[in-house]
């Protein structure tokens, strides 16, 4: 399975079975990641990382703290696609990474993007 992306009208095939969410808090301005695989039960997400706490974005129970990140596997199960609309509070979008390559979507308030699994682009 691959990653497909629609943003600004477009869709994006993106090769590969796992991608990164990276982003900036709209009120602590510190880093947000996540870790996410592309699964037959739909888009999984493995791991997240904040670069920080406060402002509703406390780590969760059993966390740990390693090299300036507080990491943790989230208990979300499979997401059949991801939805992202920025807020306009945070000065930027999602960036998306995978298999190296690096874009940032859903940028302007109007513009969300959605990620799904694409089936078919093996």
């Amino acid at each position: 399975m691959s990653i497909c992306v629609l943003a600004a009208g477009k869709v994006t095939v993106l090769a590969g079975a796992a991608f990164t969410l990276a982003w900036t808090h709209s009120v602590e301005k510190t880093r947000w990641e996540e870790h996410w695989q592309v699964t037959p039960a739909g888009l999984q997400v493995v791991e997240a990382r904040i670069q920080g706490s406060g402002a509703g974005m406390d780590p969760p129970e059993g966390s740990v703290f390693r090299d300036g990140w507080w990491v943790y596997a989230p208990k979300v199960g499979p997401q059949r696609r991801l939805l992202l609309a920025a807020s306009g509070a945070t000065g930027g979008g999602w960036t998306l990474c995978a298999e190296g390559r690096c874009a940032v979507i859903g940028a302007r308030p109007a513009d969300p993007a959605v990620v799904t699994a694409c089936e078919g682009h093996d």
